[in-house]
């Protein structure tokens, strides 16, 4: 049987790949800090646990109880506008160390823990694996990055298989509520103005859907190292507003440049995703139009329930 223990199952990566786990045959242990959200799914092969992974104590007990032969690791701090300079990163860190070695003392095989693209230096614009330098401008993309590194070494020493997949850009149901594309959804379905920078910035996005499948993939493959998880596709950050608009016929409450631009942004950010194309075997099945249209009748759906 094999076992997998999935942190921050209740997180935004995390509670769409709870569904993929299971197609895949996996006797899923989903772990957060907090109850089983209503809205997850019931299985008999899906067991909900509480737990704080940052208390070392809790974390050896669930490890000696569930014993897992995987480990998907999504826990991590992650509140918007605080988590690029908090010294929670720190604390994630060695949470995450105790983790991967809780995990090899008691027989696990093969681990994913998730990281960023905020490891790498985004003067490059274009990020490949191995190729592009790794030099992180914040305490968040540092603390991934040298957490990385920690762990590469930890497998060869151990035989440990373990692959790291560095996000890029996401969206989709249950993202915050103040990021780009549920800001827009929310402003403009409300008949608000959605004011914005110029907008010009090309990012790389991934429904949260795809995000998740890719993860497990890697999980299910044998490639180890850091694999980007990405579309490889560059869009502009107002071809995605006006599309949003578009869909529910507000194009007119877009004010585009109202905003400035964070300072040092790069105007081009994009992945390299051959070795998850072509060496995982992974492609997106979500095209971006599709994916916003869902992500709308998600938030029509939550905004006339006030769940949100």
């Amino acid at each position: 049987m094999k076992k997998i223990l999935l942190t921050g199952a209740s997180g935004f990566i995390g509670q769409h790949a709870i569904p993929f786990l299971l197609k895949k045959g996996y006797e899923v242990h989903a772990v957060d800090i907090s109850k089983k959200p209503s809205h997850i799914i019931r299985n008999r092969k899906l067991f909900w646990h509480e737990c704080d992974l940052l208390n070392y104590k809790q974390q050896k007990i669930l490890f000696k109880e569930i014993k897992p032969t995987h480990l998907l690791h999504f826990a991590w701090y992650a509140v918007p506008g605080k988590y690029w300079i908090s010294f929670e990163n720190i604390k994630w860190v060695q949470a995450s160390l105790e983790l991967v070695i809780n995990f090899h003392e008691l027989g696990g095989k093969r681990a994913v823990f998730a990281g960023t693209c905020a490891e790498y230096d985004w003067n490059y614009g274009y990020c490949s694996e191995g190729i592009t330098p790794t030099r992180p401008r914040t305490l968040y993309g540092n603390c991934k990055n040298s957490l990385q590194e920690i762990l590469s070494q930890f497998s060869k020493q151990t035989g440990i298989s373990i692959v790291w997949g560095r996000i890029f850009f996401l969206y989709g149901p249950y993202e915050a509520k103040n990021r780009l594309v549920p800001f827009i959804i929310t402003s403009l379905l409300q008949d608000h103005p959605a004011q914005c920078t110029h907008g010009d910035q090309i990012r790389d996005f991934l429904h949260v859907e795809d995000v998740a499948s890719a993860f497990v993939s890697l999980l299910q493959s044998n490639v180890e190292g850091p694999v980007n998880i990405a579309s490889g596709q560059p869009v502009a950050l107002k071809t995605i507003i006006y599309t949003i608009a578009d869909l529910l016929g507000k194009r007119h409450l877009v004010q585009l440049g109202v905003l400035p631009a964070p300072e040092n942004e790069p105007h081009f950010l994009i992945a390299d995703v051959r070795k998850l194309n072509q060496q995982v075997g992974w492609k997106p099945k979500i095209t971006l139009e599709a994916g916003l249209k869902s992500t709308i009748e998600w938030w029509k759906q939550n905004l006339k329930g006030n769940k949100l």
